[in-house]
């Protein structure tokens, strides 16, 4: 474990030039919600002094208050302590003042774990490989899309090039033009990663206009990979407004292009470091085909944390390379399960449901929860899908978000995994949010109906 004072020394001693520390904790929705502590009260930050509610974990997407997931008010509203995460202690570049950033995770004052933190929910489970001498290896992917300052009467409008002046209008998949155009965001970017310790890989254009997905490479720590997820959207996003653009990580936000998505990739060593899932003669070893078995049989379940707002669910179209039944494949971008071709040390699982909206914490929850499900209960994920069918006993992924919060509040799965506290708190907040958007009268509502009728 690092040492959180040595680190954060060694850290300020080499940028004498901050001044101010960014906290922040992330919350239910992805927001991230903290303080700006001046550099002189960093040693309080570092040995657990700082304080913040711990209702800020439950909040609804906007930071209001709900009422129903018995925090806040309700329970006396008390202060949370706030424990650094000293790995992710980096410098902020996109900002004037010199800044450094630290994610936070929160106990109470009695050291429980608050039940709302995103980071406290994956570290349970990944305890439950610990136990076993197992270590999940886990990737994501991520996808955006870049876009222009000056919304359209409040839609999004693709961004003109810095170097060309030209507005991205066509799709031009894995196109090097698309890049070179953006060459010098993706290079500030690229220099904002290595500052943070952010492990980024490649980078490609994607199917949508102005749509680019950036990899980061595999690490040996669940808690980490997600953390590097929450601090790469938030460097994509601050880097792109420095160079006069806006990078958002919606799940649709356009309507004939592809959505974003979070692709979790994974695998299991052992004791001795081998990896489970390692194939033989082409078909898959107990382990792979058990966690394969799990992840289909609770996908329905987690679906409202793969998919977690009003705009997530439409990213499932047929033919988007976003699943819409649970099933699986080898080296098949139409399934939901993926088997990448690899060699035996580098089996892993692609799990291709969840939107760049969603929260990685709880995605990769969700996700090596439901493997070692299918493990410990020999789970038989049935044949692989091939080509561009779906098996006709495949199960259909929850295509609206009500029936996406029915099943995640009725599932054993899901109380087991993320405890009934969190399971109430989480629900309660979607629910609100959903009740605001089902309050709103949208202009298509009036174009179509209010003189025709």
């Amino acid at each position: 474990m690092t040492d959180p004072v040595q680190h954060a020394r060694a850290f300020f001693e080499a940028h004498p030039e901050i001044d101010v520390l960014e906290t922040f904790i992330v919350d239910v929705n992805g927001q991230l919600r903290g303080k700006w502590v001046p550099v002189r009260s960093a040693a309080k930050v570092m040995t657990g002094q700082l304080r913040f509610p711990s209702s800020s974990f439950s909040l609804d997407i906007w930071g209001s208050e709900v009422p129903a997931s018995d925090t806040g008010a309700v329970a006396g509203d008390p202060d949370g302590v706030c424990t650094p995460v000293p790995e992710t202690l980096g410098v902020v570049t996109w900002t004037e003042r010199p800044m450094a950033q630290l994610l936070l995770s929160m106990n109470d004052r009695d050291g429980t774990p608050v039940f709302a933190d995103p980071r406290h929910v994956l570290a349970r489970v990944i305890d439950r490989y610990e136990a076993r001498g197992w270590t999940p290896v886990v990737a994501c992917e991520l996808e955006f899309h870049l876009i222009d300052r000056d919304l359209d009467h409040g839609r999004p409008v693709p961004p003109r090039s810095p170097a060309t002046g030209r507005r991205l209008s066509d799709r031009n998949v894995y196109g090097v033009t698309e890049l070179e155009e953006f060459e010098s965001v993706f290079a500030d970017m690229a220099r904002t990663f290595e500052a943070q310790g952010i492990p980024a890989d490649t980078s490609i254009s994607e199917y949508g206009v102005g749509q680019y997905e950036i990899n980061l490479r595999h690490v040996p720590n669940g808690l980490l990979a997600a953390d590097h997820c929450v601090l790469m959207k938030r460097a994509v996003k601050g880097v792109a407004r420095k160079h006069g653009l806006d990078a958002t990580f919606m799940a649709k936000p356009f309507a004939k292009d592809s959505g974003n998505g979070l692709h979790v990739h994974f695998s299991v060593l052992d004791k001795s470091g081998r990896n489970l899932f390692a194939i033989e003669d082409g078909k898959g070893m107990r382990y792979l085909r058990h966690a394969m078995g799990g992840l289909l049989a609770t996908m329905n379940d987690a679906m409202a944390v793969f998919s977690v707002n009003a705009n997530s669910f439409r990213r499932f179209e047929e033919g988007a390379f976003a699943p819409t039944a649970a099933t699986w494949g080898w080296d098949n971008r139409n399934t939901a399960l993926r088997v990448p071709d690899s060699d035996a040390a580098g089996i892993r699982v692609e799990h291709r449901v969840a939107g760049a909206d969603s929260v990685p914490h709880l995605v990769i929850a969700a996700v090596l929860a439901g493997a070692l499900h299918g493990i410990d209960n020999g789970i038989d994920p049935g044949e692989p899908v091939a080509g561009n069918a779906v098996a006709d006993d495949a199960a259909r992924l929850p295509a609206s978000w009500d029936d996406a919060l029915e099943a995640f509040e009725e599932s054993d799965f899901i109380g087991g995994v993320f405890g009934e506290p969190f399971r109430k708190a989480f629900a309660a907040s979607k629910r609100q949010e959903k009740q605001k958007f089902e309050a709103i009268i949208t202009t298509l509502e009036y174009e179509t109906y209010l003189r025709n009728i």
